[in-house]
């Protein structure tokens, strides 16, 4: 099926004019206190303050129509087995001078309102914050420990400690005798995550609920043991103020980063998702935004999706780079040396331009291969996104041609490529291009004809790309994009 690209939703064109990026989703994503994302029956969810939440279908366009009973605040979800727990704080929040909060969870078969499982169990109340004293229950985030399998929760604000408390992973009670345990100062909307053998404790540092003003922002520490202690990579304690930077502000037209969540889908594909208190092109709204995560060091980072541009496309696997099969046009042979007079002026040599060269490609398609790079047309791709089109969690779909043309890379049915004439929007010429745990690029088409394997562009030789599996732990699946 073919898709028009003459039509942009309003929205999709207000992102690409005003801001030339695409981090905030698009749909009506607005949302505040994003709970991490939860996948469930083939659609996206997350919850946020107040009841509701946001359902996508794609991961990339996202509207109202998730349901969560209870109000109250900063909800957080996680799947254990075929169940999803969801924990949320009931009052609390240190409105009106008080710290009276509660944590609760509760448990349902799915998230979809639509299906006939859709049913929450009844609120367990598993923490709660009395009379001032220093903690404030909100803000849930939950940790189901990979190693062991226990559950853990963290919950408070600025207003005292940060606490950890263990939970039942059979009934989301609290487990008994357990004494919650101060983890943390400074921050609040807390979240656990794991990942080769450490324990992270992320949590939003910074001025909360002022739109345009806020100074929210996502720091991180980290410990051997889940109950700490959680040190930044200063050595700084996070119950003495600690925390590393993760994420500030989108760039300066979205501000006040906080409510970390993290998704793995693959081995080295992950996303955090979180909320910009105001995203100054949707009037300031709160919104929900998925970008890459990256882990530097050992340490979680906020990636970007590729920005619209002209690009080199380089392969991790030796340098070289992704070109048309067209035949080599020599420039003017401008050497110097060997005896030439020194003394003579200087005279800047003009680069090959795409109207030197283009009369003597075919007209047809155009097979692809990997060369050294010398900057010149066959080798520049323009890459463009495509927001109408279906996306997938965090990005959207991409198109890729060389530049100045219509050009297009495409996925051929033998799961090969090569370059169209002109750009259709077919399925197979539109890409996902996901930035990896290490700062490379997955680069996959949307659809291989007569095909249902996800493919990813793979350099098999030094000279030829070709669509196969990913690999994560080869330098073969990864590419660069270089600014020519």
């Amino acid at each position: 099926m073919k898709i028009s690209i003459k039509k942009i939703g309003r929205t999709a064109m207000l992102l690409i004019s005003l801001t030339g990026t695409l981090m905030a989703q698009i749909g009506k994503p607005f949302i505040h206190d994003p709970s991490t994302i939860m996948e469930s029956d083939g659609k996206y969810y997350t919850f946020g303050t107040g009841s509701g939440g946001l359902i996508s279908e794609d991961g990339w366009t996202w509207n109202r129509g998730g349901v969560r009973p209870g109000g109250g605040a900063a909800p957080d979800a996680i799947k254990i087995g075929d169940r999803y727990l969801i924990a949320y704080g009931s009052t609390g929040g240190g409105l009106g001078g008080g710290h009276d909060g509660k944590i609760n969870t509760m448990w349902n078969k799915t998230l979809d309102p639509n299906s006939p499982d859709f049913k929450y169990t009844e609120p367990i109340l598993v923490a709660e914050s009395k009379n001032m004293e220093d903690n404030d229950a909100i803000d849930p985030g939950l940790l189901l420990d990979p190693t062991d399998g226990r559950l853990w929760l963290s919950y408070g604000t600025y207003f005292g400690n940060i606490r950890l408390i263990e939970l039942d992973p059979k009934t989301g009670d609290r487990v008994k005798g357990n004494e919650a345990l101060d983890i943390a100062i400074d921050c609040e909307a807390t979240d656990l995550e794991y990942r080769d053998g450490w324990y992270y404790l992320l949590g939003t540092h910074g001025t909360c609920c002022d739109g345009s003003n806020s100074t929210y922002n996502i720091v991180v520490g980290r410990s051997k043991k889940v109950t700490g202690p959680y040190l930044d990579n200063m050595g700084r304690d996070m119950l003495r103020g600690g925390g590393k930077m993760v994420v500030s502000s989108g760039g300066g037209r979205m501000n006040g980063a906080g409510h970390f969540g993290r998704t793995i889908i693959e081995d080295g594909v992950e996303k955090v998702s979180l909320h910009y208190e105001a995203d100054l092109d949707q009037g300031g709204r709160s919104v929900l935004a998925i970008r890459p995560l990256l882990w530097k060091n050992g340490w979680p980072v906020a990636g970007d999706n590729i920005k619209d541009g002209t690009y080199e496309i380089e392969s991790e696997r030796r340098g070289y780079a992704l070109e048309l099969v067209v035949d080599f046009v020599r420039m003017p042979r401008t050497a110097r040396g060997f005896g030439a007079n020194t003394d003579e002026p200087i005279v800047p040599v003009p680069s090959q331009q795409l109207s030197d060269v283009i009369n003597t490609w075919p007209t047809g398609n155009i097979d692809v291969r990997i060369g050294d790079y010398i900057g010149r047309p066959h080798q520049k791709w323009t890459i463009t996104a495509v927001p109408e089109a279906s996306g997938f969690l965090g990005s959207p779909s991409y198109k890729i041609v060389i530049e100045g043309t219509e050009r297009a890379l495409t996925a051929t049915a033998d799961a090969e490529l090569v370059t169209v004439p002109a750009f259709t929007g077919a399925p197979e010429q539109l890409w996902r291009i996901d930035q990896l745990t290490d700062g490379t690029y997955r680069i996959m088409p949307k659809v291989v004809p007569n095909s249902n394997k996800k493919l990813a562009l793979i350099s098999i030789g030094d000279s030829t790309p070709t669509l196969a599996e990913f690999d994560m732990n080869s330098d073969n699946s990864k590419w660069n994009f270089r600014t020519p």
